[in-house]
Formats: C-alpha cells, sequence, structure tokens
C-alpha cells in the first residue's frame, strides 16, 4: 500500500444538506455526535495502510481545514500526512473547480511525484467501513485500469444510483446512471448467481451500482485526464475509461450509505443510536478516528436516555426525556424536555457567563420544559424555555419558518440560530 495514494473530493456546495452547508462544507457536517464525514474516508485510508491523502476542497472550507490540522497529524518517522488541495490560481489554471475530474487534473503534479503506482479517489461525504487493500488485490488479480466498487442493490434501489453490466469475469462494458424502467435495467443487471458465485448473498438483488469509489493505475488516470477535458468522474470519466480500458469491478456488500440530502443524513444518524446499529463505530482493528478533545464526562441529574448518543462534556437536567437521538458535544438541555428522534448537534465551546449574558439573555443550549422531535439542532443553538419544534414528517414541502427552515419533512435550525421562549413550530 505505500504506492497508493488517496484523493478525496470535498464537493461541491452541498446544496442539497442546506442549510448544514451553510457556513461549512459537505465532509466538515458533523455526524455520529463527535465525528465529522470527512473522517470516514479518511480512516478508511489509515486502516487500510494508506498514509498519503490529499483532500481537495473548494467552497466553505475553513471548518474543515481547521478540523484536519487539529486531527491528522502523523509522526515525523512515519512520512504520512493528510493535506489539503484547495482551489486556488496557479500559471496553469485561474478558474475554480469545475467539477469531480476538473479537481484532479488541477493536481496532477502531486499524482506524478515518484513512487506512486495507483491513486484511489474517494467521497468526502460517505458512510462504510472499506479495507482498501483488498480493492488493490483484486485490481492487480485482475490486471485492470481502473477498478470501481459497486454494491448489489434490488431494482427499487437501483432508480437512484449508476448501474453497471459486466462480463463473467466482472470486466465493466457498460454503465447506465440512474434507469427508471424494467427495460432500462434489463440491458444492464446482473445474474445474482454471478454474484452468489463471487462470494456474496444475492438475495435476489440483480443490479450493482457504482460506489463512486475508484481505483486507477496511476499512468492511465493521468492519461484519461490529460486527453481529455471532462470535468466528472461519474458522468464522463469513467464511462469513457469503459469504453477505452479495462475496467473492472470490485464487490462490495457491508455498510454503505450516500450522506447526500438532509433525509439521508437524518436517518443515517438516528440509525446509528438503535440497539443493533448498521454500521458499528466501535471497533478494535479498524477505529472510526476524530479530533482528540480533552471533555469532561458526559453529566445527567435523573434524566431518562433510550436507544440514544451523547457525546462528551453535555449536561442533561434532571425530569428531561432523551428517546431515538443524537446528542453532540457539550450540549447542554434544561429541566423536564423531551428530546425524540432529534440531532441536537452540540457546541463548539462552553461559554463564559458573564460574556454570554452581555452577547444573548439566552443561554447557550436548550431551555427547560423545551420539546424537540424530528428536527436537526445545529451548533451553538440558543434555545429558550418552553419551545416546541416538531418536524412536520416526510412528504411535507420545504418551506420556512423563521428561524427554522423545513426540509425533506425534517425541522433544521441552523448553526448559531436563537429562538425566543414560547416559540412553537408543531
Amino acid at each position: 500500500m505505500n504506492n497508493v495514494i488517496g484523493l478525496i473530493l470535498g464537493g461541491g456546495k452541498g446544496t442539497r444538506l442546506h442549510p448544514l452547508t451553510e457556513k461549512r462544507s459537505k465532509p466538515a457536517v458533523p455526524l455520529g455526535a463527535k465525528y465529522r464525514l470527512i473522517d470516514i474516508p479518511i480512516s478508511n485510508c489509515i486502516n487500510s495502510d494508506i498514509y498519503r491523502i490529499y483532500l481537495l476542497t473548494q467552497f466553505n472550507s475553513v471548518s474543515l481545514h481547521s478540523h484536519i490540522r487539529q486531527t491528522y497529524n502523523f509522526d515525523g518517522f512515519h512520512g504520512g500526512f493528510v493535506e489539503i488541495l484547495a482551489a486556488q490560481q496557479t500559471p496553469d489554471f485561474t478558474d475554480w473547480y469545475q467539477g469531480t475530474a476538473d479537481a484532479v487534473r488541477k493536481n496532477l503534479r502531486y499524482v506524478n511525484q515518484r513512487g506512486i503506482e495507483h491513486v484511489l479517489i474517494l467521497s468526502g461525504d460517505q458512510l462504510y467501513r472499506m479495507d482498501y487493500a483488498e480493492m488493490l488485490a483484486s485490481h492487480k488479480k485482475s490486471q485492470a485500469d481502473v477498478s470501481i466498487a459497486a454494491l448489489p442493490v434490488d431494482r427499487t434501489l437501483a432508480k437512484d444510483f449508476g448501474i453497471m453490466r459486466l462480463d463473467d469475469s466482472g470486466k465493466v462494458l457498460g454503465f447506465l446512471e440512474k434507469p427508471q424502467t424494467d427495460k432500462e435495467m434489463d440491458m444492464v443487471k446482473t445474474d445474482p448467481s454471478w454474484i452468489d458465485a463471487h462470494g456474496l448473498k444475492s438475495n435476489g438483488r440483480d443490479m450493482l451500482a457504482s460506489m463512486g469509489i475508484y481505483l486507477f493505475n496511476r499512468d492511465t488516470l493521468v492519461e484519461l485526464l490529460e486527453g481529455s477535458d471532462y470535468q466528472d468522474f461519474g458522468k464522463e470519466v469513467f464511462p469513457m475509461a469503459i469504453r477505452t480500458r479495462h475496467v473492472n469491478v470490485h464487490l462490495f456488500d457491508g455498510y454503505w450509505e450516500d450522506i447526500g440530502t438532509i433525509r439521508a443524513f437524518f436517518e443515517a444518524n438516528l440509525a446509528l443510536a438503535g440497539p443493533n446499529p448498521p454500521f458499528q463505530f466501535i471497533s478494535n482493528n479498524e477505529p472510526i478516528y476524530t479530533q482528540a478533545r480533552f471533555l469532561p464526562p458526559t453529566s445527567m441529574e435523573g434524566a431518562t436516555i433510550k436507544r440514544s448518543m451523547i457525546a462528551d462534556g453535555c449536561y442533561i437536567d434532571e425530569g428531561t426525556v432523551i428517546e431515538n437521538s443524537v446528542i453532540g458535544l457539550r450540549c447542554r438541555i434544561g429541566k423536564n424536555c423531551v428530546i425524540k428522534n432529534a440531532i441536537l448537534m452540540g457546541n463548539d465551546y462552553y461559554p463564559n457567563e458573564d460574556e454570554d449574558k452581555m452577547s444573548s439573555p439566552i443561554p447557550l443550549g436548550i431551555g427547560d420544559n423545551t420539546r424537540i422531535t424530528e428536527a436537526i439542532i445545529d451548533k451553538n443553538c440558543r434555545i429558550a424555555d418552553n419551545v416546541v419544534i416538531t418536524g412536520p414528517g416526510e412528504g411535507a414541502p420545504d418551506r420556512s419558518a423563521d428561524p427554522i427552515l423545513i426540509r425533506d419533512g425534517i425541522a433544521v435550525l441552523p448553526k448559531s440560530s436563537i429562538i425566543q421562549s414560547g416559540w412553537k413550530l408543531s
């Protein structure tokens, strides 16, 4: 793995995750009470013995840069790094990244360094655990120029993915983006017995969906990008590679979730809080890394907690009930509150009480007798006593209920918002 580098794509403006991406990039969005989305691909790289990692960023990247700087510092004897490649003007390029492929093209000088044989291209907004060494092994065994990770899905899910058509050896022959009809799906279906024969259980699934994880031979990647002006990997570079190169599939059948929308983000987080979460942060051999914080244990005064994740440094007062929720760092929750089916991202700091009172009469955190359900409360919010925030549920139209925004049926309170006593959204 010493000859592999990881390129993590920081994504665009993240409009489908707005307002969580109003002041931060997609990879910097908090996840699972104490992590950020970017921690997933970086941790997968480290656990796969890939220690040279580049992160390509462009939009709202200050908090992401701060997180990377404070978290991923390798020792001087190891030679590893996580380095940020922000969009910049150079003698060769004077505009911003125009897409995922364009972002890599503008940074090929890092790919062309000595000792690099393979380039792993990853997304910064997916939740999964994968050993990339297994992908490299199958890539070499098939003598492919490009390998792509693929997940078996049924036809109801196939409508949201790019679906691949293979030959019996696993070589990719065709690719169809988001097929909608049975006729289109029949064009790219894979015999379930082929999936079963390659160590997975198809369970009737006959579609192989692209996970957006690509492993290139370095020279192949350089030639494809320098020989075209294509801007997007999934829609342009990958289909071109199918036509001109040997592209092989790497099968994967673990948990994988693309955190692309508010609803997907909400449901993935709440699933982590359940009794049998589909993704486990607990692992002796493959931990998920994040910023080391020196916070006190969470303190609770007679609260009732069910099926929830509580991060470090919180204070939860008496009479409060928390159910099926994710509570972030330094969160302060008052008396007799009900937090149900909700994500509270917590706070970036502990306030100085005197300074805090001068900035706002409403303290940082959740006031007494407040009820929050079907909602996401972003960081550093101030919610007074006797407030009711209830999301309308899936299927409700997007709208504004200042300061709350309704997105995908979920009530979202943007970062650093203030809600006065007695305010209600129900």
